[in-house]
């Protein structure tokens, strides 16, 4: 396998990259006592696109994968492919597009993006890197939504950022300083562009100081450590789907 060329393992990861045509699918191996109706459904999948299956052992399928999470299924893969940022939410009156900017572990990335996706995010904006080390855990860790959400790629969160305000869309993000809004009283229910920061790096002061909304995500008890990425992800993005939902 070469360097652009990932593993893709367990169904549900190897589905979405089918279905979302997400990225080629070279080739896929499944264990050889695998049969159930996922299987069933990729032998016939790959049958229309002419991909090639083959069968192998517990042994060569657990070292093809570098584990045993794989569920028996696993798919030879080229790079993402991405979308250009002019199509990010396009046909949404409201599009609410998310950058996730500075976070390194491919775990948590998978996680953040599993939340947004499921909270209703018409787009995900990256910048440029080389996932393709960890294009399994990843889709994993995403239970597939990084394949089935549009993404595209930004040099910074400012480029991103004024890219998408020239398109009217308001530039959002989280902070613990002051000049905030709380989550709760802000209206996100127009066209969003939100920056998530990893835990490590965060976002740059830079781009704090220019966004046209700073969100401060308010705590039940005195607590001076913020919020993983991927649960800062959940409790912004499933505000943004509650206020949305309401207004319709």
């Amino acid at each position: 396998m070469n360097e652009n060329e990932a593993i893709l393992e367990g169904f549900v990861s190897v589905r979405a990259a089918i279905k979302a045509s997400s990225r080629d699918v070279y080739g896929i191996t499944l264990r050889h006592d695998k049969w159930d109706r996922g299987v069933a459904w990729l032998e016939h999948r790959t049958q229309e696109r002419g991909i090639p299956v083959e069968r192998v052992s517990a042994e060569q399928i657990d070292a093809l994968a570098g584990g045993s999470t794989h569920g028996g299924v696993i798919a030879r893969v080229g790079p993402r492919k991405f979308a250009a940022l002019d199509e990010m939410g396009r046909g949404s009156t409201a599009p609410f597009i998310v950058m996730i900017d500075g976070v390194e572990d491919p775990f948590n990335f998978g996680q953040a993006v599993r939340t947004l996706y499921a909270a209703g995010a018409d787009g995900l904006v990256l910048r440029p890197r080389n996932w393709m080390s960890a294009a399994g855990v990843v889709a994993r860790a995403s239970a597939g939504a990084t394949e089935w959400i549009p993404t595209a790629i930004a040099e910074t969160a400012l480029d991103a950022a004024q890219f998408f305000r020239e398109r009217g869309l308001k530039v959002v993000s989280a902070d613990d300083k002051s000049d905030t809004v709380p989550l709760y009283a802000a209206d996100l229910t127009g066209p969003l562009f939100l920056v998530i920061g990893g835990e490590k790096r965060g976002i740059t002061r830079s781009f704090l100081d220019q966004a046209d909304l700073l969100l401060q995500i308010p705590y039940g008890r005195e607590f001076d450590q913020s919020l993983g990425t991927a649960a800062a992800a959940a409790v912004l993005g499933f505000e943004i789907m509650r206020q949305r939902m309401q207004a319709k």
